[in-house]
């Protein structure tokens, strides 16, 4: 695959990751329909890239139904699926004020996780219609984990659970597409300069760069759909979670 003859679905291509990944992939060629459920910003992204939006809540099945068929009107197919939208959360287990708020967590799960297999296997069904191409590919998925999948900090219950969900599907989820020619990755990015990070103090900014090993700042979003695209053209990529955090380890 390249990323020049690629259709790709991406989920909060609104802003942050995704819109990183939206802005490289329609740069490279490809065409491009954000999902998103910011109704202003998304289609303000989506005009200056010259490609389509649909709001999207991920955690619908209708929603996203609407949303993949919009995206095959518009672009004729999905060859690729780039999930970023997602919340974090800040919430001990036990904190002041009680027990975890169980809403909370649900909505993180929800979200994270349940959304990003909700939109990976309805696009599924999309790519899956393609015509393979002689090493019988289809297309690709890529989900967004997050190094805290791994080495989660205090207050990251809820956020670490789902991530380390979306992780763990990779593997099987590769496993019951290969059939269908389609791959399936993960990437599970560091700190990055999202639009969260980017309203801390700058001094809060730097203490976090600081803890990276090398390079020592924060991750630019554009890497992350660098990343991305070099997955999409990679085809003997599958089945795995790659890292992008600079060795951060977190405690």
């Amino acid at each position: 695959m390249k990323l020049a003859d690629t259709a790709a679905v991406i989920t909060g291509g609104a802003s942050g990751l995704g819109e990183a990944t939206a802005r490289y992939f329609a740069e490279q060629g490809a065409q491009v329909t954000i999902l998103d459920r910011d109704a202003e910003r998304g289609p303000q992204v989506a005009t200056e890239i010259g490609g389509h939006f649909a709001r999207t809540d991920v955690t619908s099945e209708d929603s996203v139904s609407a949303a993949i068929a919009h995206a095959v009107a518009k672009m004729g197919r999905i060859t690729a699926c780039v999930n970023c939208a997602g919340i974090a959360i800040g919430a001990k287990t036990i904190g002041k004020e009680g027990a975890h708020p169980l809403d909370a967590y649900k909505r993180t799960i929800d979200i994270n996780l349940v959304g990003t297999f909700n939109v990976a296997r309805l696009a599924a069904l999309e790519i899956a219609k393609n015509q393979p191409d002689k090493d019988n590919a289809r297309g690709v998925i890529i989900n967004t984990a997050s190094i805290a999948a791994f080495d989660g900090q205090k207050g990251q219950a809820a956020y670490a659970a789902s991530k380390g969900g979306v992780a763990g599907m990779c593997l099987p989820m590769a496993r019951d597409l290969a059939a269908s020619g389609i791959r399936v990755m993960t990437i599970a990015p560091g700190i990055f300069m999202t639009p969260m990070l980017a309203g801390l103090p700058q001094e809060v900014q730097q203490q976090l760069a600081a803890d990276v090993p090398n390079p020592a700042r924060l991750g630019d979003p554009r890497e992350y759909g660098r990343l991305a695209g070099f997955i999409v053209e990679m085809g003997y990529l599958n089945g795995d979670v790659i890292r992008i955090d600079g060795a951060l380890r977190m405690r």
